[in-house]
């Protein structure tokens, strides 16, 4: 069962974090908080890497389709230039795909009174911390792993498994490229799947 943070007595503007590996629900719990924050008449605000084009331009799309409105950035210091004094909540998906300067810029925002969510994965398809994400889970306030289920054995799947050939650290699709897979299983390199 998911066990939301607890704000009560929080000062405001701080720092959440959600990471997991692919297909473990990460922009669906994104936009599960944002949604919770408008229902409270929360002003609210999300981003997403420009080069996140998976399902949508300008809208944060989880696997199940939900949407949120976002704004496509290419450096994490745009997102300054769009956040308004009145904002409250600062979304920001596939925080692996930005730059360094992520992490102080989240941490500028929650210092002036914001609370921001970033989620993303954790390691990339080689197993290796992905991008800013070890850092700011480093500095939140509050992190939450989620996790998806491995196909293979049915385990909590923790690693992103690429099925594709290409070596390069970002390459963006879908289930045609990944799959999630517990650590035995991803230590197991290509399976067969014998049930075709």
């Amino acid at each position: 069962m998911f066990l939301e943070p607890s704000y009560r007595g929080q000062r405001s503007g701080w720092l959440e974090i959600i990471s997991g590996c692919m297909f473990s629900g990460k922009s669906e719990e994104l936009i599960r908080r944002l949604k919770r924050a408008q229902i409270a008449n929360q002003s609210i605000i999300c981003f997403k890497p420009i080069k996140d084009d998976r399902y949508a331009d300008l809208q944060v799309v989880s696997h199940d389709s939900n949407a949120q409105d976002s704004i496509a950035v290419e450096h994490s210091k745009e997102i300054l230039q769009h956040v308004e004094q009145g904002t409250n909540v600062v979304g920001i998906d596939e925080g692996q795909f930005f730059d360094m300067e992520l992490v102080d810029i989240a941490q500028k925002l929650a210092l002036s009174g914001k609370r921001v969510v970033v989620a993303g994965l954790d390691l990339d398809f080689r197993g290796i911390p992905f991008g800013p994400m070890p850092h700011l889970m480093a500095v939140a306030e509050y992190v939450t792993k989620v996790h998806a289920i491995c196909p293979h054995c049915g385990n909590l799947a923790t690693h992103s498994y690429r099925l594709s050939e290409e070596k390069d650290t970002v390459v963006i699709g879908e289930k045609d490229k990944y799959e999630p897979r517990c650590r035995m299983c991803y230590s197991m390199g290509h399976i067969l799947d014998f049930s075709k």
